[in-house]
């Protein structure tokens, strides 16, 4: 009894499972010796065998399904597998058949798959990996090229028409300084330091006695005293009182900042030895170092707006000014001179800034696609472009001006040609993979023959 229950149970259960492989519908159909040979109905082999049916949740089976629906090349070429791909698309291959960390089995490549006109490097894609891969096309599109703005990097430094170096005419002995730190601030007209020079005491001292004597060497006189760089008021005050003063002041000739102080109490200068450096720093100059590319659509006036990372979310404008007139050979740069306002006197030299500049390159519209479609080598640019039914063609394109998220391609493709802008770093493995194989392929084959000229 026991022994006829277990086979009722037995018999019961494989009618399940007929039942649930009658209920399953298999993808495909294939040669019974595991050749690449596949059919979407049942068949039968040369010597009667039925092809054997592959279903969903078999490993590898879409991976294969995908592969039988490949189109594969006819018409006597050269058909044997060269090598095994990734499934997945990524550069890894194998000389024999083999399965991925997921089970999936490697798909054969043809030697004569590349042989029907297609230019070397071009992928075949199913539409399964197509979705798998999470590729995205764009078609190529005319653009107005005023619409962009150039994007670069700069420094500040101080504005050199604001620079100025304060010195002495006469040699002396600093006796007293009344601004005595770097950075102080300092205004025009302010007294700095005080110098007492034994050559300034005699020249106040012969004026004295030519203006008490009179006569023609009275305006002589005089002018030795400004030819030292003595103030007017000190002459003023010198025709006043009839006295020499020990000590000549020194004064700041503009309004800024001290940026340098070389000098102490006690030194001994020389004519023409800076005592002080001050800067206006009401205005600066940000150099701004941009591409040899998008020079051309820099001119003066131009608006400029920088960021600094001192001052997050706060932009400040300015114009550009200058364009320097030499380019940098070894980064390709040209250096832009841009006049930043600086009232509240926020900014600082040496400071690294983030540039906008809002350019016109003017003309017509160009052609363009996205950035992210560019595949840049440092040698060469490429984009990948969809030549239908699953194929993917690579071509090299020369590009022009750069615009915020679109770059104009020269030559190369044409309107309307729809790019791949997603998962292309991967079509991009497959094809230079593909493209070298087909080189190594070509470079193997026997050389044609020719006729030669006999003597």
């Amino acid at each position: 009894m026991l022994l006829a229950a277990a086979i009722g149970i037995g018999v019961a259960g494989i009618g399940i499972a007929y039942a649930e492989e009658a209920a399953r519908h298999p993808l495909f159909y294939q040669d019974p010796d595991g050749k690449p040979s596949y059919a979407a109905d049942p068949k039968k082999t040369a010597d009667g065998r039925d092809y054997r049916a592959v279903f969903e949740d078999v490993p590898g089976a879409q991976a294969a399904a995908e592969s039988a629906a490949t189109p594969k090349p006819t018409g006597g070429g050269d058909h044997r597998v060269l090598y095994y791909r990734n499934p997945m698309g990524l550069p890894d291959t194998s000389p024999k058949p083999k399965k991925d960390l997921m089970g999936m089995d490697y798909l054969p490549v043809y030697a004569d798959e590349g042989s029907q006109g297609d230019p070397p490097g071009t992928v075949r894609i199913t539409p399964g990996r197509l979705q798998t891969l999470g590729v995205r096309t764009e078609a190529a599109a005319m653009r107005p090229s005023a619409a962009r703005s150039v994007r670069a990097t700069g420094t500040l430094q101080f504005d050199e028409r604001r620079l100025v170096t304060v010195t002495t005419r006469v040699p002396g002995w600093i006796e007293r300084l009344t601004v005595a730190a770097t950075g102080d601030p300092v205004k025009r007209g302010q007294v700095l330091a005080e110098i007492y020079s034994p050559d300034m005491v005699a020249s106040e001292e012969e004026y004295l006695i030519a203006a008490r004597m009179g006569g023609a060497i009275v305006p002589a006189s005089l002018q030795r005293l400004r030819a030292l760089d003595i103030p007017e008021e000190e002459i003023a005050r010198l025709r006043r009182s009839g006295r020499s003063i020990r000590r000549i002041p020194v004064m700041a000739q503009a309004d800024g900042v001290v940026t340098d102080k070389p000098v102490q109490e006690g030194m001994r200068v020389d004519a023409g030895e800076p005592l002080y450096k001050t800067a206006d720093l009401s205005q600066l100059w940000l150099i701004a170092q941009v591409q040899e590319q998008d020079l051309g659509a820099i001119q003066p006036g131009q608006t400029a707006h920088a960021t600094f990372v001192a001052f997050p979310g706060r932009t400040f404008e300015g114009r550009v000014d200058f364009i320097y007139p030499t380019l940098s050979a070894a980064t390709r740069t040209a250096r832009v001179r841009i006049v930043l306002p600086n009232p509240d006197g926020a900014l600082r030299a040496a400071m690294f800034a983030n540039v906008q500049i809002d350019a016109t390159a003017g003309g017509a519209p160009v052609l363009t696609v996205p950035n992210s479609a560019v595949l840049d080598t440092g040698t060469r640019q490429v984009v990948l472009v969809a030549a239908g039914a699953g194929r993917f063609e690579p071509r090299q394109v020369h590009l022009g001006i750069h615009g915020d998220d679109w770059v104009q391609v020269i030559d190369g493709i044409k309107l309307g040609d729809r790019v791949v802008v997603g998962a292309n770093f991967l079509i991009d493995a497959e094809s230079n993979l593909r493209a070298a194989l087909q080189g190594f392929a070509d470079g193997a084959k026997p050389p044609s023959t020719q006729q030669r000229n006999t003597p």
